[in-house]
């Protein structure tokens, strides 16, 4: 599977699916134009956790939309997911790049340090994510990370950056100005009145913000 990682990246939660169902979400997620699902799940049992995931790469998988798992290396590899992200006590990049395999997406959680981000990129991620940005219904005691750093670490990283917390269709914008490759978003999508709309509202404001490359007109 090689698409860009780039677009809007939707995160699952069960306190928002669980009335329509987790995977017709994410399908109208990505009818909306989600083009990277995680699965996030922290009170799910084990069980539950890996026939949602198989469910979801069901779906995802013949329509080239990466599924990766939530902070959980083994439960990635069992169900044969996209990948994994890892936050900072999740376990390390080299080993989930060690059991999933060269090909796997390793996301990595760098919350608002540069110094963390270099360290993951080193290691192997396939991507860093910073935040929060905004005020976020998640996590809502997380360090507080700004656009400035955004673009002093497109500036010195080489791989995709993420951009999570609080994101919505009215303040997007100023992270992918500000660099971001992907918007991670959660409740803007997963709690909104119609998931494709939201999922819509989120892709379009990317499309039509992203910065156009060195070269390019």
């Amino acid at each position: 599977m090689n698409r860009p990682l780039s677009g809007l990246y939707v995160l699952t939660d069960h306190h928002l699916t669980d009335s329509v169902g987790v995977v017709p979400a994410v399908a109208a997620a990505i009818q909306g134009g989600a083009r990277l699902v995680q699965y996030r799940n922290k009170h799910a049992t084990r069980a539950r956790k890996q026939w949602e995931i198989t469910d979801l790469i069901t779906l995802c998988r013949p329509l080239g939309i990466p599924l990766i798992v939530n902070d959980d290396i083994n439960l990635a590899l069992l169900t044969r997911a996209d990948g994994v992200h890892l936050g900072a006590d999740d376990g390390s990049i080299a080993a989930a790049r060690k059991m999933l395999g060269d090909e796997a997406i390793i996301g990595a959680s760098c919350y608002n340090s540069l110094a963390r981000a270099q360290s993951a990129a080193d290691a192997g991620a396939s991507y860093i994510a910073f935040g929060r940005f905004f005020s976020s219904q998640s996590k809502p005691d997380a360090v507080k990370a700004t656009p400035e750093l955004l673009s002093e670490a497109k500036s010195v990283l080489s791989i995709p950056l993420a951009a999570i917390g609080g994101i919505n269709s009215h303040n997007g914008s100023t992270l992918v100005e500000a660099g971001a490759d992907m918007l991670a978003v959660i409740h803007a999508v997963f709690g909104a009145e119609d998931i494709e709309q939201g999922a819509a509202a989120l892709a379009a404001l990317y499309l039509r913000n992203k910065p156009i490359e060195k070269g390019k007109k």
